[in-house]
């Protein structure tokens, strides 16, 4: 019998495709795939492995990019 798990702790993992596409960067301003790519290689942003495939959860990229990434401002 499966438990029902708590909404807050469900997550939506995606690949990278649903990740462009999920509304985590600016609408016409979302990095290529390519970008993505490395950034996953460079470990810039959270990913998940299953084997081979490599899948995103968007919430906890968002975080992580607002929290983490900011580039602070000129003087």
């Amino acid at each position: 019998m499966d438990l029902p798990v708590p909404p807050h702790i469900q997550t939506h993992l995606t690949d990278i495709t649903g990740l462009r596409l999920s509304g985590v960067f600016p609408k016409n301003r979302e990095p290529s795939i390519r970008t993505l790519r490395e950034w996953t290689k460079l470990r810039r942003i959270p990913h998940h492995r299953v084997g081979h495939f490599v899948y995103y959860d968007p919430l906890e990229v968002e975080v992580h990019i607002r929290t983490k990434l900011k580039v602070p401002a000129r003087n």
